[in-house]
């Protein structure tokens, strides 16, 4: 007796080959407005000088973390510039910024509506589940064939793997808001709409901040991945030291990623965290400095 089998796999080849033949057109499209998208913040990360663009993180490690951090965010600029992985690595922060930005022009909204809508939310969370656990590689295929090969199949693979944690903290954030505050707001006569952004949205601001963090972390993961469809940046260079078995390559190109993740995760994670009265800040120190003459 002759052994069957469930072909998924060849349900789903014939599901991309209906896409391409029916909408290549419609893909076409949205490739150009990915690819636009991302050249311009490209463009605009590539235009300051390498000194400037680093004065800018250091400043906002200064403001946001304190002078400690400041020094390592610059080090670690410096460090990157001198090892000649400047260019590469302003590259996959613009590819991760897109990326980034895609998921949570997406996923904030839609994780509004599943806070609002219990159906909504058991609709969507067996998906979110299917695209946080597919392996990141798989995503790469029929994004190379649907959009060809270059930045833009790496965009729309990394926000498909990158936007779930936004969705899902938003969702939380703002079912965890204190029900007083908004039975409050309700007794004040706010409309669905007041509430959401004057109530909710506010009070929901730490998980959802914590959710554009691990949005951005999953993004620069997903971005170094993409350089197998030729999405360009810092993964070429990860790439190709893996193709060589060049370990000095592979060590320097690494390195330029953890440190970028490094302070792309310590600000970003700063913005869902109050700012305390004890933090050490270089401001702090002068002040305390001044006091004492």
């Amino acid at each position: 007796m002759s052994e069957k089998k469930l072909d998924l796999g060849s349900w789903v080849n014939d599901i991309v080959q209906h896409l391409l033949d029916n909408y290549s057109d419609g893909f076409d499209s949205v490739g150009a407005v990915v690819n636009g998208f991302s050249e311009g913040i490209e463009w605009v990360l590539m235009l300051p000088p390498a000194w400037l663009l680093i004065a800018i993180f250091v400043g906002l490690g200064l403001w946001r973390i304190g002078y400690k951090f400041a020094i390592f965010t610059a080090v670690a600029f410096v460090l990157i510039v001198l090892t000649g992985f400047w260019e590469q690595t302003v590259v996959t922060l613009g590819l991760t910024f897109s990326a980034t930005l895609i998921s949570l022009l997406l996923g904030i909204p839609l994780g509004i509506w599943a806070a609002r809508s219990e159906r909504v939310a058991t609709i969507i969370r067996p998906i979110l589940d299917f695209m946080q656990t597919m392996p990141a590689f798989v995503y790469l295929i029929p994004a190379a064939m649907l959009f060809g090969l270059g930045r833009v199949p790496g965009i729309i693979a990394t926000v498909i793997f990158a936007m779930p944690p936004a969705v899902r903290l938003t969702n939380l954030g703002i079912r965890q808001v204190n029900k007083e505050i908004i039975e409050a707001g309700q007794s004040f006569g706010c409309t669905p709409r007041q509430l959401l952004f004057k109530v909710q949205l506010p009070n929901a601001m730490p998980s959802i901040m914590a959710g554009v963090n691990q949005t951005i972390m999953m993004a620069l993961s997903m971005v170094i991945i993409a350089s197998m469809v030729g999405a360009g940046g810092l993964g070429n260079d990860v790439l190709a030291s893996i193709q060589r078995l060049d370990i000095g390559l592979g060590f320097e190109s690494g390195m330029a990623v953890v440190l970028l993740a490094i302070i792309l995760d310590r600000i970003t994670e700063s913005f869902g965290t109050p700012q305390t009265a004890n933090r050490s800040s270089l401001f702090s120190w002068v002040n305390s400095k001044l006091q004492r003459q």
